[in-house]
């Protein structure tokens, strides 16, 4: 039998979500992508908190180039814009997403690294853009947000000299959050699944859904979306009852519960 491209596990309130082509170095072709999003919109409806890891030698070396050489400019575009549909609901849905990475991380696959919300990686990772070495461009959504967590000259670099990161330059560069014993990402992605599973809804609503956009705003206007967040938040019931517990002792301070 066929193996699937991906695989889903439950467990509780988080969903690990496996790219599943090994032998293809979990390359992204259409066909996971279809199943990507998929089971990206069934998590966001069941989980509190998503996982996506590769299974195999690496995270993912991204675009499946087997499927693109054919292409017309007009189908590219379509693609193109089908890669930012996809990425765009982990980026902009109300779950967070946790990407644990090993090995490969590069041109797709970075691309949906970068939809993550927290990126955890092992010491055998790498990430590079090799999309300008190849003659081509990044499609999936790069030139906005990968460049956003590196800066635009390092991405710049990257793409015209071929040049990759490791692990280490990757977490001083902000790409990566978390650097982990070999093999050790996905165990870490899921403890911090499970850290963020228990955030209150409306502190995610507001991390997930005001923070991204008060980045592109004025001074101003971010600071005033900032306090109106802030007052839902914090009047809010679960709010509430955390508070009392914080005052009254019963919760962990802040680094006690690393």
């Amino acid at each position: 039998m066929t193996e699937p491209l991906l695989t889903v596990a439950r467990d509780g309130a988080i969903t690990t979500i496996a790219l599943n082509r090994p032998a293809k170095r979990n390359a992204i072709s259409d066909a996971l992508l279809a199943a990507l999003e998929d089971a990206v919109v069934q998590a966001q409806r069941e989980a509190r908190a998503l996982v996506i890891h590769g299974i195999g030698p690496c995270f993912s070396a991204g675009l499946d180039l087997a499927e693109h050489k054919a292409r017309s400019a007009e189908e590219v575009f379509r693609h193109s814009r089908g890669w930012h549909r996809v990425f765009r609901r982990i980026r902009e849905g109300d779950v967070p997403a946790i990407a644990a990475i090993h090995g490969a991380c590069v041109g797709g696959g970075l691309e949906l690294a970068a939809a993550c919300h927290i990126r955890v990686a092992d010491s055998t990772a790498f990430f590079a853009l090799p999309e300008g070495t190849r003659g081509i461009f990044v499609g999936g959504g790069a030139s906005v947000h990968v460049a956003r967590l590196l800066g635009a000259a390092r991405m710049t670099d990257m793409m015209l000299t071929g040049r990759a990161l490791d692990a280490a330059a990757a977490e001083r560069a902000g790409l990566v959050t978390y650097v982990e014993a070999e093999g050790a990402a996905l165990a870490k992605a899921q403890a911090l699944a499970a850290k963020v599973a228990q955030a209150a809804p409306l502190t995610v609503l507001g991390v997930l859904q005001a923070l991204p956009r008060i980045q592109d705003m004025a001074e101003a206007d971010g600071l005033f979306v900032e306090s109106l967040v802030a007052a839902l938040a914090q009047t809010g019931p679960e709010a509430q009852a955390r508070l009392a517990a914080f005052l009254e002792k019963r919760a962990p301070k802040a680094g006690e519960d690393r």
